[in-house]
Protein backbone atom coordinates (compact mmCIF):
# COMPACT_ATOMS: atom_id res chain seq x y z
CA UNK A 1 0.00 0.00 0.00
CA UNK A 2 1.03 3.18 -0.73
CA UNK A 3 0.11 6.64 0.43
CA UNK A 4 -0.20 9.15 -2.31
CA UNK A 5 -0.69 13.34 -2.19
CA UNK A 6 -2.85 14.80 -4.94
CA UNK A 7 -4.30 18.43 -4.89
CA UNK A 8 -7.85 18.71 -5.63
CA UNK A 9 -9.85 22.05 -6.50
CA UNK A 10 -12.13 23.70 -4.59
CA UNK A 11 -15.27 23.25 -6.52
CA UNK A 12 -14.93 19.14 -6.35
CA UNK A 13 -13.76 19.24 -2.57
CA UNK A 14 -16.87 19.25 -1.19
CA UNK A 15 -18.21 16.26 -3.39
CA UNK A 16 -15.71 13.89 -2.51
CA UNK A 17 -14.84 14.53 0.92
CA UNK A 18 -18.76 14.36 2.09
CA UNK A 19 -18.79 10.94 -0.54
CA UNK A 20 -21.16 12.12 -3.06
CA UNK A 21 -18.72 11.56 -5.76
CA UNK A 22 -17.06 8.47 -5.48
CA UNK A 23 -14.69 8.35 -8.77
CA UNK A 24 -11.67 10.60 -9.96
CA UNK A 25 -10.24 10.78 -13.65
CA UNK A 26 -6.39 11.82 -13.47
CA UNK A 27 -3.87 11.77 -15.78
CA UNK A 28 -1.85 8.11 -14.97
CA UNK A 29 1.14 10.12 -14.78
CA UNK A 30 1.99 8.20 -10.99
CA UNK A 31 1.67 4.77 -10.17
CA UNK A 32 -1.92 3.90 -8.53
CA UNK A 33 -3.37 0.26 -7.71
CA UNK A 34 -6.03 -0.84 -5.64
CA UNK A 35 -5.53 -0.05 -1.63
CA UNK A 36 -3.50 2.35 -2.27
CA UNK A 37 -4.52 5.42 -0.05
CA UNK A 38 -4.27 9.18 -1.50
CA UNK A 39 -4.55 12.20 0.35
CA UNK A 40 -6.34 15.15 -1.24
CA UNK A 41 -5.53 18.25 -0.52
CA UNK A 42 -7.73 21.47 -1.31
CA UNK A 43 -5.84 23.54 -3.71
CA UNK A 44 -6.97 27.08 -4.67
CA UNK A 45 -5.94 27.63 -8.26
CA UNK A 46 -7.24 30.99 -7.93
CA UNK A 47 -4.66 31.74 -4.91
CA UNK A 48 -2.06 29.11 -5.90
CA UNK A 49 -2.04 28.02 -2.37
CA UNK A 50 -3.45 25.20 -0.47
CA UNK A 51 -6.50 25.89 1.97
CA UNK A 52 -5.62 23.70 4.66
CA UNK A 53 -8.40 21.51 4.11
CA UNK A 54 -7.79 17.76 3.49
CA UNK A 55 -8.81 14.05 3.65
CA UNK A 56 -7.67 10.45 2.82
CA UNK A 57 -9.71 8.10 0.66
CA UNK A 58 -8.91 4.37 -0.18
CA UNK A 59 -8.77 3.19 -4.06
CA UNK A 60 -10.63 -0.14 -4.17
CA UNK A 61 -10.87 0.27 -8.14
CA UNK A 62 -8.33 1.52 -10.96
CA UNK A 63 -9.16 0.72 -14.30
CA UNK A 64 -6.19 2.32 -17.11
CA UNK A 65 -7.40 3.37 -20.15
CA UNK A 66 -4.01 3.38 -21.89
CA UNK A 67 -5.41 4.23 -25.90
CA UNK A 68 -8.53 6.19 -25.86
CA UNK A 69 -8.46 6.21 -29.81
CA UNK A 70 -8.26 2.81 -29.51
CA UNK A 71 -12.09 3.38 -29.49
CA UNK A 72 -12.94 6.54 -30.90
CA UNK A 73 -11.32 8.82 -33.11
CA UNK A 74 -9.76 12.04 -31.88
CA UNK A 75 -11.90 14.69 -33.67
CA UNK A 76 -14.53 12.24 -31.70
CA UNK A 77 -12.68 12.59 -28.48
CA UNK A 78 -12.52 16.48 -28.96
CA UNK A 79 -16.32 16.82 -29.72
CA UNK A 80 -17.45 15.08 -27.17
CA UNK A 81 -15.04 14.19 -24.21
CA UNK A 82 -15.32 11.20 -22.57
CA UNK A 83 -17.85 10.38 -19.40
CA UNK A 84 -15.99 8.39 -16.67
CA UNK A 85 -19.44 7.30 -14.08
CA UNK A 86 -19.97 4.78 -11.53
CA UNK A 87 -23.02 2.70 -11.72
CA UNK A 88 -25.26 0.81 -8.63
CA UNK A 89 -26.77 -1.77 -9.31
CA UNK A 90 -30.78 -1.29 -9.20
CA UNK A 91 -32.18 -4.55 -10.58
CA UNK A 92 -30.67 -7.67 -11.75
CA UNK A 93 -31.99 -10.97 -13.44
CA UNK A 94 -31.79 -14.32 -12.24
CA UNK A 95 -30.69 -16.21 -15.38
CA UNK A 96 -30.76 -15.32 -19.09
CA UNK A 97 -33.72 -16.56 -20.86
CA UNK A 98 -32.92 -18.89 -24.07
CA UNK A 99 -34.26 -17.63 -27.22
CA UNK A 100 -35.75 -21.09 -27.76
CA UNK A 101 -37.62 -21.19 -24.68
CA UNK A 102 -41.46 -21.39 -24.67
CA UNK A 103 -43.33 -18.88 -22.91
CA UNK A 104 -45.80 -20.02 -20.19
Amino acid sequence: MSVIEKKLWPEFFEDYASGKRRFEVRIADFELKEGDVIVFREWDPRTRKYTGRSFKALVTRVEKQNSPTRFWSVEELEKHGIYVFSLEVIEKSQRKQRSDEQRI
